[in-house]
């Protein structure tokens, strides 16, 4: 069994063009996540998954490894498995944004522990409290209502579960929010990524119904942190405000 961490990195964004290449402090954001990712424990390998020859270059002259794979893939999921070749079914392949520097590699290591419970698990993500109204209400931030093995049963950008009677109760634990990163077996990447997206992903916008609608189990770590990521330039100027408060530079 290898554990792969596997970071998808496109140049397009319509915010923010070229972001991957955006200097954080000095140095291009894809580097950064990449030095974040080198330092979780389980990960036997990380490979920068992109599309740009400038990205794959700018990652390789700051030693790390950088795979080119098409433009035209659906999702970060066909592009990781596009770049991880021939993985094999018992192998853990680790999805991780490209555009968050201040990834806790100890939230990779806890996916990839629970991916290692053995095959009660297909797929493994995160999640973490939400604690203010707005972010209940907004459809850009995606909410999971979890089973009581914390296992996904649904996500929306709807707040979902519904309170039909009352105002939701933020401190009752119920309401997350996802956080952007995966792990997956081997055996069911291969699966995932030979079926076309389903009406419920295409509806809400949200790769992960596409494994829910397969019937895989999708197991949730819980964590207290949101994550930073970097969207557009001003979030670039408020991630350098952190990492020199952190000591990072």
């Amino acid at each position: 069994m290898k554990v792969l961490g596997i970071i998808p990195s496109r140049y397009g964004s319509s915010r923010f063009p070229g972001k991957p290449l955006a200097l954080i402090c000095g140095k291009p954001l894809v580097t950064w996540v990449v030095e974040a990712v080198r330092k979780a424990k389980s990960l036997d390998d990380v490979i920068v998954a992109t599309d740009d020859a400038r990205i794959a270059a700018t990652v390789e002259n700051y030693g790390g490894r950088a795979v080119m794979t098409p433009s035209e893939l659906p999702s970060g999921t066909d592009r990781i498995a596009c770049a991880a070749g021939d993985f094999a079914d018992d192998d853990i392949l680790v999805n991780i944004q490209g555009d968050e520097p201040l990834i806790a590699p100890e939230l990779i290591d806890a996916l990839v522990a629970r991916m290692r419970e053995g095959d009660k698990w297909q797929m493994a993500t995160a999640v973490t409290p939400i604690r203010r109204r707005e972010d209940l209400d907004a459809k850009t931030v995606v909410k999971v209502v979890l089973d009581r093995d914390d296992g996904a049963l649904y996500f929306s950008r709807l707040p979902i579960p519904c309170d039909r009677d009352h105002a939701p109760d933020l401190s009752s634990g119920l309401y997350v929010r996802h956080l952007g990163i995966y792990a997956y077996r081997g055996s069911f990447l291969k699966k995932y990524v030979s079926e076309k997206p389903c009406r419920l992903e295409m509806t809400e916008k949200l790769e992960q119904l596409r494994a829910l609608w397969m019937g895989a189990r999708i197991a949730v770590i819980r964590t207290e942190e949101e994550g930073v990521g970097v969207d557009t330039p001003e979030d670039a100027v408020r991630i350098e405000a952190l990492m020199k408060a952190r000591g990072m530079v």
